[in-house]
Order: C-alpha cells, then structure tokens, then sequence
C-alpha cells in the first residue's frame, strides 16, 4: 500500500517492453473473484478513467504502473465486485441518517438501553431520539424487546420513539406529550393509540394492519434542514460502502415526493460527491392522482437517460395506491379492494406504451396472480413482454404456477432479507411450510428468472447486505432460527451474483457493472473476510476494508485508514451517529467508535462522466423531471381543487405500506 511512484512499489517492477498507458488505480496481492465466467479469478485489478483496465497477476500488470498511479496490495484479501442493492430506501434513509439511533447489531438489550440513556444526555431539548429499523427482539441476548418503562427510566425528559418492525412502536411519556396523544385522541383508521385503564395513551402503537400510525407519528419530529440534509446522505452513503456497497435501486416510497425529497441527491451528483451510484424510481404520492403523475413523468424523460451516478430507472414500487398490498407478518394477510384493476391497467398500459420500467410492492400470491391477469390481457395486445424492465418485489408467498407467469411475461424479482427480521412472525402467521420457502429463491432461479438481491432497509431491515447474504445461503433469521430447508438454499458464489450482477440486470447495467472485467465500472471492495471461506455464522461479520467505486477509494479502513475521500463532520454535533456510528459490529458495543469525518471532498469524479456530470447526466435529468413538475400548473390547480384549501397540499395516502414508507 503505498501512494504514486516509479519506483517498484510492493513486489511491482515495470515491465520490459513497450510500456501501456498507466493505470490510475492498481489492486495487487489479492484474491480476487470477478463474477466473470469467461475469468473467474485473478490476482490483480487495475483501473484507468474509472473503467477496469485490466485483470491478471502482480507481473501481467506490472506494465501499468506509472508515476501518478496507486497501488494498494490487498495483503492477500478477498476482492469482490462491489455490491448493489436492488432495493434499498437509500434516498430516505440519507435525509434521516444522522438523526437515529441505530440498533442494528447489538447483541443485547442492556446496551442498547445504555446507548439510548447516554444519548437521551446529548440530545437537546426539542428533538426526539428515535430508533428506526434494522433490529428485531430475537437479536438481544435477552430475546425481548424493552418496554414502555424502561424508556422512560432511560429518557424520562426526552421524547423517545423506538419502532420495531411492521408492527409496533414504544414511546416514553416525554414522546407521548410530543406527538400530542390524548385520552381524546381517535384511533386511526388501520391503527390502534394502546391506552391504560384511566383511558391515557400508554405509549404502544399497534399496526393494526396499517403501519400509517407509525409513520405519521414519526413525522410529528424534527427533520434536518438542507445543510444537515445534505452531511447526512454523505455519512449514509460512507456508512454503505463501509460493507463495499458501491451501488443501489432506490425502491422509492410513500411519502418521499418528487422532486424536493430527491434535491439532495441531485445536488451531490452535481457537485461531483456521490460515493454510491442510484438508480431511483418515482412513486405517485397522490391517491386519485396517479395517472395524472405517471403521465407528466413519462411525457418528460425516459429511464436509464441519466449518468453511472444518478439516473431514473422507472415507476414503483407503487403505481396505484389500491393494487398495494402490505407485509405486518403479525396480522392477517390484506385483501384488496375488489376492482382496482381497471385503473392499475391504464397505469400499466401507460408505462408500457411509453417505453418505462416498473416495480411492484407485492407480498402475497393472491395480489401477484391479480396483478398477473392484468399483464396478460395487456400481452394479448402485444405490450408483454415488451422490452420493458419490470419486476415484482418481495414475494414471499408467490406460487410456482405465477411464476412461470411472470417468466413468460418477461418480468423479474427482486428478493430481500425481511424474513430475517420477522421470520418468526411469519412462521406463527402461516406456519413452517409456507415459512419454508418465503420467498421461493430457488425456484426462481431454476426458471431461469432474472433475481436480484436486497435489504428494504431502513425502516425494518438492517442495511448491512452481509446479514441478507447470510439469510440467502443458510435460511437463518438473525436470531439463529432454521427456517428453509437445504434444498431450498443457494451457494455463496449465487447469492454474491445475485447482490451484483442481478441489481445491474434491474437497471440495464450488466454489460459495465456487476462483474470485474475490462471496460466495466472500476467497483470493487477488499473484503475483511473472505467470504467464500468463514463459517456461515461470521458471514454477517464481514464489512469492506477498502471501498472503490469508479476508481475513486470511498471508503477505507483497518491498514488502509485514511486513503479514502474526506467527509465533512457529522452535524448536528450532538447525532447519535457522531457518537456511537451506524452499524455495531462485533466489538462496537464496548468502544463506540465515533462516525469519520473530515474538511471536505474534492468531489472528482474519475470514470469518465464523473458523478459532477454535464447538462445530459442524471443531475440534470433529474432537474428537467423537476422542472417539468413545478411548470405543471395543471397539476398544480388539481392539488389545490382536490385538498379544498387552494394550497395544493395533497392529503396522505390512504393505508401506506410500511414498506413505502421506508
């Protein structure tokens, strides 16, 4: 690991002969698997201009090393393709990063109360502490989830919310006076205020099946202004590429409205300071209106018309607020409204007639097959398969015989981890066979499906695509539970395929990403761990030391600290995440190691484009789709007609799936 040199650096001489254009960035020493089967493995990776170079061993590339070029020795590490998430709330998880408390990783419930306590003496009067996501009761040593008590006792001045899963969340006293809970307060509708014996709310909200309540009282706290906004999504991103995540598919989600809730991605691709690329999709907010939305949407731009940093991918993953089902395991499954498909089919008709993707929130067979029927009316007028990317999300309990449909129908699926979060509800919901194979992740496969791999973090799942890696190949929640058989199992080798190849797949990027091959995208992570050899239980242990997306070192750690791109510090000063970071690995517990920082990046983008970018990348996209929206005076005057105060502030959707409001 040595910085810019002629000189031999690390077992590195030059090579006799004529020498090839040097290569910005050299990896050597390493083991390195590619994804690609043409090569499968080699010892050495060298990147120029942000795309792979070239692939060989330490003397084959010993000719691309000149004065200005890097060379890091992996010192004998596993090298992977950097991974990407199919479907990841990336966006919204950027925009509140650095205002919670992350449980993911804590091994016990007496620290995670500790944290809560030392944190409820940080925070300022006026803000809340709120624990959003990635854990679940089975991960604590004590298997319980805390109560309403011991929040107070930990925070008895300081509003506290903590959601656990699809299905609940606690709230001290100090949150219960914040959100202005009442004897008088109604329940909503879908959504149970759990009251004690004098009729006072006693700080559990039940999903009741709806997760509306929830969310909307998570919303009742402070938010972040545009600078803190926009030093949040850094330190999110950072926090991804920590695992060697180098790109994503942002799932979208009720609530995240286009285009305010997307400006501070676009303005970090922009200036050149995005360190992971995304794939976004837009989710019409509006129910009644979304037809009016997807029309304006594909009139503007076209998927995949963006950059490598920022571009859209499509519409989902909900095109019509009736056709979406939801996913709280502890409740009955939802039936649908009879009807919606006459609407959900313009929507589809309109998306395929215009030459755009879609994705689809559907759990449950009986919403797939539904969904289904309207393709292929739609298929006997010539629009599926159509050369549009589509796919189905989650899919837990889709049945052999929708997906042949869907395989004839030219769609794929997008899995991901929740059962290792809530497998156990589902297993008391539905039982051990149908908990067997939730979702079907081989028989996908054996149909020669497109499958790609995700978390849905961050509101339930933990964003750490190793703990998902871990569900694909062993079946296991994250409290130790068997619940697939082997049969149903894939090996390590598919599972890592389906976290890079398979994302790329969903955006139309297999031919530049997802594999390590000369003229894809120079993404690739060092691993801590190799991957393919540790026993199944530390496979969720595994993080990146050294991140590369485009050539640019993202994120670096262990003998490489310091190597990658500065980040501005943590603010606000108080965050939890300055304190005690995102993800707890193993050891964090005890030494709560503080977030990076740092003055600041040079934002230079290094794969040709660059995530600074010009008029035509995905900044600018994204700002024409903007433009377009606030020109819509049309638009504008249906909003203000239809919420009845001339504000054009739309009313919230009716029955969110917790899954959109991620």
């Amino acid at each position: 690991m040595t910085g810019p040199t002629s000189m031999p650096v690390a077992g590195i001489r030059p090579a006799a002969g004529p020498r090839q254009r040097a290569a910005d960035l050299l990896v050597r020493n390493a083991k390195v698997h590619t994804g690609d089967p043409g090569r499968p493995e080699a010892r050495a990776v060298a990147v120029r201009g942000g795309r792979i170079a070239a692939l060989g061993d330490d003397h084959e590339l010993a000719a691309l090393v000149g004065p200005a070029t890097r060379i890091v020795d992996a010192l004998g590490r596993r090298v992977v393709p950097g991974l990407n998430d199919s479907h990841l709330h990336v966006i919204r998880g950027g925009l509140n990063y650095v205002l919670e408390l992350r449980w993911d990783g804590v091994r016990s419930l007496r620290r995670a109360l500790a944290m809560l306590r030392e944190q409820a003496g940080r925070t300022p009067r006026g803000q809340w502490i709120r624990v959003v996501g990635g854990w679940t009761a089975e991960q604590f040593a004590e298997r319980r989830m805390p109560t309403v008590a011991e929040l107070n006792a930990a925070a008895p001045d300081t509003p506290v919310f903590v959601l656990h899963l699809y299905q609940s969340a606690l709230m001290n006293r100090a949150a219960v006076r914040a959100a202005g809970f009442t004897r008088e307060t109604p329940d909503p509708r879908g959504g149970q205020i759990v009251r004690g014996r004098d009729g006072e709310p006693n700080g559990v909200l039940l999903a009741a099946p709806s997760a509306l309540i929830l969310y909307s009282t998570l919303a009742k706290a402070p938010v972040l202004d545009e600078a803190d906004r926009r030093t949040s999504t850094r330190h999110f991103l950072r926090e991804l590429n920590r695992f060697g995540l180098t790109s994503a598919v942002d799932a979208a989600g009720g609530f995240q409205s286009f285009p305010e809730h997307y400006a501070t991605v676009i303005d970090l691709a922009r200036s050149g300071e995005l360190s992971l690329r995304i794939a976004y999709h837009l989710f019409p907010q509006t129910a009644g209106q979304e037809l009016d939305d997807l029309k304006r949407w594909t009139q503007t731009v076209k998927p995949g018309d963006g950059d490598a940093w920022l571009r859209l991918n499509g519409a989902g993953e909900n095109l019509t607020w009736a056709a979406a089902d939801f996913e709280n395991f502890s409740e009955p499954r939802p039936v649908l409204a009879a009807g919606y498909e006459t609407e959900f089919e313009q929507a589809v008709r309109l998306l395929m007639e215009n030459g755009w993707g879609f994705r689809l929130h559907a759990t449950y067979d009986e919403t797939i097959r539904r969904d289904l029927a309207v393709f292929e009316k739609l298929a006997a007028e010539g629009l599926f398969p159509g050369g549009n990317r589509w796919l189905f999300d989650h899919a837990e309990t889709v049945s052999a015989a929708s997906l042949d449909r869907i395989a004839a129908l030219g769609g794929a699926v997008s899995v991901q981890n929740r059962m290792s979060f809530q497998g156990s509800a589902f297993l008391d919901r539905h039982g051990a066979e149908a908990a067997s194979h939730a979702p079907p992740v081989r028989a996908m496969l054996d149909r020669g499906l497109t499958v790609a791999a995700g978390t849905d973090a961050t509101r339930v799942s933990s964003y750490n695509p190793w703990v998902s890696l871990h569900w694909l190949v062993t079946g296991r929640t994250v409290g130790g539970a068997a619940l697939r058989p082997a049969a149903d199992l894939i090996d390590r080798e598919t599972a890592l395929r389906l976290y890079t190849r398979g994302g790329a797949e969903l955006t139309g990027e297999q031919d530049v990403k997802g594999v390590l091959r000369e003229g894809c995208h120079g993404d690739l992570a060092i691993l801590s761990h190799d991957y393919f050899t540790v026993p199944d239980a530390e496979i969720p242990g595994i993080e990146s030391v050294l991140t590369v997306v485009g050539g640019r070192i993202v994120y670096a750690s262990a003998e490489y600290e310091g190597l990658d791109e500065a980040v501005p510090p943590v603010s606000p000063p108080w965050s939890p995440v300055a304190r005690f970071g995102g993800y707890q690995a193993a050891g964090d517990e005890e030494a709560y190691p503080s977030a990076s920082d740092g003055t600041g990046s040079d934002g230079t983008g290094s794969d040709g484009t660059g995530s600074g970018g010009s008029a035509g990348d995905g900044a600018g996209q994204a700002l024409r789709m903007a433009e377009a929206v606030a020109e819509a005076e049309e638009h504008r005057r249906w909003r203000a007609a239809r919420d009845g105060t001339g504000s054009g502030t739309p009313p919230e959707p009716p029955f969110p799936d917790p899954c959109f409001a991620h």
